[in-house]
Order: structure tokens, then sequence, then C-alpha cells
């Protein structure tokens, strides 16, 4: 019976729903969908062709009337239509044979966006067929995710590194005590590799090529063997296609500023952060959590600026959405964490 009623309304949902890509967790089933949030339009008559995975693969490749966009942009919804459009696609996905499934959904907002942003997110969600929808900040869904001890009497410091945001925070007694949000994140990381190549070797980058620059050889330490990777893109002096063999020196270099601007950021969350909370985390450490944290030397760049030690979440690109679908999965408990759309 009970099973015949979660057919009628759907499983309760945690969505990590990120400027690069969406998780989203199903209670009792876990992380069921990954997709890049990522829409192709036909601009003739607006119509959806493509949502996730098979519109990133259109993206720089569309004819003048179709476009691939991103709906969200440094974490935040930029186009509200579109993004009620895909979180309906998901939802729906995961329903497939539930035409009235109307879930309860937990969904992640990065901690500086405005009330105005919150209400944004709140209403595309219900609008794509949540029965309720509640926001929980990704700093505190991220340390959940990661299984710090947020409700004791310590302090516990987590970085989130996403797509669009940076989040920064310290977290005692079930609240976040200080906390940064940079919207500078792995597209900012992107668009700095292809500014860096237009300017130093005039050639023209797309996006997916960026990233995979910066997965492939991008670090923000010296490595111990130092990498070169073969890039292709066009001369922008010439028009034509052009190749070139690129250093993870060179990337380094490009990526320098977003690194920094992100160190800067966890040193002066560490500077307000209270004493007793401060030593808690040099004896604990900095966790790492967002597909960012993945960059090559970056914890070890971490803990050379800011002296304490530095460690990966145990699941970096999910923590997020693990860390809501806990929510889900022990809503009486965690619902205080969370904040509700009425």
């Amino acid at each position: 019976m009970f099973d015949f009623f979660l057919n009628i309304i759907g499983r309760d949902m945690g969505i990590d729903l990120g400027t690069a890509n969406t998780l989203v967790y199903v209670k009792s089933k876990g992380i069921i969908l990954e997709e890049p949030s990522i829409v192709a339009i036909d601009k003739n008559n607006n119509r959806i062709l493509a949502v996730g995975r098979e519109a990133k693969r259109m993206v720089g490749r569309t004819p003048a009337d179709i476009v691939a966009i991103r709906p969200l942009k440094d974490g935040v919804i930029a186009d509200f239509e579109t993004t009620e459009k895909m979180l309906r696609y998901f939802i729906q996905k995961i329903h497939r044979n539930m035409a009235f499934a109307r879930p309860r959904i937990v969904i992640c907002v990065p901690s500086g966006i405005t009330p105005v942003e919150k209400k944004a997110v709140l209403e595309a969600t219900e609008q794509a067929g949540a029965r309720a929808a509640y926001i929980i900040e990704e700093p505190l869904a991220a340390a959940i995710g990661s299984n710090l001890p947020i409700n004791e009497p310590t302090g516990s410091m987590i970085v989130d590194i996403g797509g669009g945001t940076s989040e920064v925070a310290v977290i005692s007694l079930g609240g976040i005590v200080v906390s940064q949000s940079l919207r500078i994140g792995g597209d900012e990381m992107d668009e700095a590799i292809i500014y860096y190549l237009k300017k130093e070797h005039n050639l023209l980058l797309g996006e997916r090529t960026a990233e995979n620059v910066k997965m492939e050889i991008g670090s923000a330490f010296p490595l111990e063997n130092e990498e070169k990777m073969e890039i292709n893109g066009r001369d922008l002096v010439t028009g034509l296609p052009k190749t070139i063999i690129i250093t993870s020196q060179q990337i380094r270099q490009a990526l320098d500023k977003s690194i920094n601007d992100i160190v800067n950021s966890i040193v002066e969350v560490l500077d307000s952060t209270p004493p007793e909370l401060s030593a808690d985390i040099m004896k604990r450490g900095i966790v790492l959590a967002g597909g960012g944290s993945l960059l090559k030397g970056l914890t070890e760049r971490i803990s050379r600026e800011t002296h304490c030690p530095v460690y990966l979440a145990d699941n970096p690109l999910a923590s997020v959405a693990i860390g809501a679908g806990k929510c889900v999965e022990d809503f009486s408990t965690l619902k205080r964490y969370l904040r509700y759309s009425k």
C-alpha cells in the first residue's frame, strides 16, 4: 500500500542544481541522475530539443536556429523558464511511469544568494512539479554529505568549489558561523584558460576543449612530473585550424588568479573565525568538496597557504547532492537546516 502511495505522489528528492551539473538523489535509492545543466532550444518555436548530456554534445556544434544554453549562471537562475523546464524534465525522467508524480524536493543553493534569487529557485522547483520545495545552503549540504560533525560544538570547515561558485564556511552546532560565497568556480577557470591561450598564442578554444585541458593538465601547485598536451583550436590571425603543444606550467599560470581568489577567501574566513573554532580547524583540517576540488595540487596549495591540513571529501562531486539526500532520508531530524517555500 505504501509503495502504491509513493507511486502516486513520487519519491522525495534532493537536487544539487549546479551551474555545470545537476545531481538528483531519490529517497531510498541514492543518486540516480547526474546530467550537465544544459538545454538545447530551437529558437524558431522556443521548443526544447535536448537536455543534459545530449544537449552538452551540441555545445559549439549547433546551426544558427538551435542554441545550447546553461540556464544557471554563478549558481543562480539566469533563465527562469528554461530552468523550470529542465527541472521538470529531470523529475519526469526519474518518475517515468508516474504522470502525476509530485515529490517533496530539497534543493541546494549558494550561501551568498539574495532572497529574490532564493524565491526564484523555490518557484521554479514548485512549477516543475514539486508538491513542496525546500532549500538548503550548499556549504551545509556539502558538510552533511561529507559526514562532518556539524551538530557538535567544534569547528568544521568546508570549501565547496562548484562550476559557478566557491563556498567557504565554518560550521558549528548545526549552523554556519562564518562564510563567504565567491562567484568563481570551474567555469571561470575554463574562461581563464581560453583567455590565456587567446592572448599568448592567438588561439581560440571552445569551452569543452578548455575544460578538457583543465582536467588533463591543469594544476594549482607544481607537479612532480610536469605534463604536456596537444590542443586544437582556431588561429585568430589566419582563421585556420591550428594545433599547439601546451604545458602544465602554462595552464597553472592561466589558472593562478582564480586559485588565488579562492585561497584568499579561505584565509579571510579563517581570519574571521573565533579562536576556539580556529584551533579545531587546525586539528581537524579543511575539507574540500565540489568538482573544482579535484584540480591537481589544490590540497597542497591550500595547505601551504593556510598552514592547516587539507583533505578531499570521500565523494567530492556528489557531496552536496548526498547532503540534500540525507535531508530527505531523515526529514524530521534534518528539516531545521531547510527553508520552506511558504
